[in-house]
């Protein structure tokens, strides 16, 4: 070891005793379960990820889950009204 010369790290190769390679996958990947399913991840700018969040929602959604989600956005929107206090009779006739 000289004065100028750094030391050099040790390198570590860890292969897993068990682990069944499969094409094109890491052992320690983090990946998310759904991922395969959804288009929004690689979609660009969040512009064009906004636009095919938009088309896959209007795609997929049927009056059910249109009705639910009605549904949730007044609960909410009441919610909201009760909590700043916000005077509901000046609806009344």
């Amino acid at each position: 070891m000289g004065i100028l010369s750094r030391r050099k790290n040790k390198k570590y190769s860890y292969e897993p005793r068990y682990f069944k390679q499969e094409e094109g996958r890491r052992p320690f990947e983090m990946k998310n379960k759904f991922d395969e399913h959804r288009t929004t991840i690689d979609a660009g700018g969040i512009k064009n990820r906004f636009h095919t969040a938009m088309n896959d929602y209007k795609q997929g959604i049927d009056a059910a889950v249109k009705m639910r989600l009605y549904i949730i956005i007044a609960i909410l929107l009441l919610v909201f009204l009760w909590l700043i206090d916000f005077d509901l009779s000046i609806f009344k006739i």
